[in-house]
């Protein structure tokens, strides 16, 4: 009796109310993938939570087309479709493509040959590289731009596009990285190349020729705010070893393990403007509570003394990426120097307040505290910068960079594959 052939590819194709288009682009997905592609694939439509007729024309499809299976879910959320489907999928690689299919099906042979030869872990398509062809409003394009930008200086990770709807992922890597994947939404493959890229894995990009839906019914601006969150979230939860970085990295990654390099000045700029608005947001709430009870420059002082040792604890770990005890001690007390002088700044502010206008409203002075706080934060800045974290980044800097004459020598990366063709077609037991 003969064994049923494994199951090299499942293409999962998360859906959200797509009854207008769902049946043109899964019949178009299904002809390219039984005329181009040779070793074994299916379809899964991941259908989240979908109110109109999409999740009755799933099932029609998965009952017509062989090789296409539908699975509901109760809950909204591409990521948490992803999860769903990747963490049970029995295939070799597991794809993910838009519902849209905005990614021309011709690069989906080169983007999973490189996994399923074993040669890399992860692999997106890009519309960010130099010869790929892109067709998408300038909005669009800008705000795409910025997010990589930001992404890459921010979490000092080297791939191009994070979002673009077409990646793929071997089976093995994704039962290690899911479960560590907090986000169930936009941001989900996002924090999957995060943490990949941090733990040592080979992730292959090819560009793609890619047009933009002009009905899509994607927030971009709502997604780029939630996005933020996200990284803002993922770098905090690395900082403070959240997340077990290391123990992946010890399993699959590729290369010997090293702590990552300290960010950019643009990247501590960038981190630290987060940490001082967060800051100043917290000192505006403590203020207002404490103003009623102890006053005006008690209330100051003591705002300003509980967020201080806060924020130099999330500039030490988050902005300039000191970590460890050694020296803990002595940059709090660095740090309350500098709260010293940004609480001379702010309460001299407040006195001068005081004296041309007596009698000022909470408000008024809570106004120009902040004015006064948002000054401070620049001189703190250059403070940590230049004085208090200076010897804890040439550290970092040192304990991070592992080339030297006495190193082991590391494997050698042959870098991309060529986009080979990779003919794929399904067997008789997926049809």
């Amino acid at each position: 009796m003969s064994q049923p052939t494994p199951l090299s590819l499942d293409i999962v194709v998360p859906v959200y109310n797509e009854q207008p288009t769902l049946d043109t682009s899964l019949r178009r997905l299904h002809a390219y993938l039984t005329d181009t592609v040779q070793a074994s694939w299916r379809i899964t439509i991941a259908d989240n939570a979908s109110t109109d007729a999409t999740p009755a024309l799933a099932d029609a499809l998965a009952g017509e087309l062989s090789g296409v299976v539908a699975v509901h879910l109760p809950l909204k959320g591409r990521g948490r479709a992803l999860k769903a489907v990747w963490g049970s999928s029995p295939a070799e690689v597991l794809v993910y493509l838009d519902e849209d299919l905005s990614t021309d099906l011709a690069a989906l042979p080169p983007l999973v040959a490189p996994l399923l030869s074993g040669h890399s872990d992860l692999a997106i398509g890009t519309r960010l590289g130099r010869s790929a062809r892109v067709t998408r409003g300038g909005r669009r394009e800008f705000i795409s731009r910025s997010y990589n930008l930001l992404l890459r200086r921010t979490m000092s990770v080297g791939f191009s596009d994070a979002q673009c709807g077409f990646k793929a992922i071997r089976r093995d890597v994704a039962q290690r990285l899911l479960p560590l994947v907090e986000d169930d939404g936009w941001f989900f493959d996002t924090e999957l190349l995060i943490l990949a890229e941090r733990a040592g894995l080979r992730i292959h990009e090819i560009p793609v020729d890619w047009v933009d839906d002009p009905h899509s019914s994607v927030d971009i601006v709502r997604t780029a705010r939630e996005d933020l969150k996200g990284m803002l979230r993922v770098g905090t939860n690395i900082a403070r070893g959240r997340i077990p970085i290391e123990a992946v990295y010890a399993e699959l990654g590729r290369r010997p393990f090293a702590p990552p390099t300290p960010p950019s000045f643009f990247g501590q700029v960038v981190r630290f403007a987060i940490v001082g608005v967060l800051s100043t947001a917290a000192y505006a709430l403590l203020y207002l509570l404490l103003s009623g009870v102890l006053g005006g420059q008690a209330a100051n002082f003591a705002a300003l003394l509980l967020t201080a040792v806060a924020n130099t604890w999330a500039n030490r770990r988050f902005t300039f990426g000191v970590r460890g005890r050694p020296g803990m001690v002595r940059h709090q007390f660095q740090g309350l120097v500098v709260f010293g002088i940004a609480w001379a700044l702010t309460s001299g502010s407040l006195a001068v307040l005081h004296a041309t206008a007596p009698g000022a409203p909470a408000r008024v002075e809570l106004i120009v505290l902040t004015a006064a706080n948002l000054f401070a934060t620049l001189v703190r800045f250059v403070l940590l910068r230049l004085w208090v974290f200076r010897a804890g980044r040439r550290r970092a800097v040192v304990e991070a960079d592992p080339v030297g004459p006495s190193d082991p020598v590391r494997p050698s990366d042959p870098g991309p594959l060529p986009d080979t063709a990779l003919i794929l077609v399904p067997t008789e037991t997926e049809k």
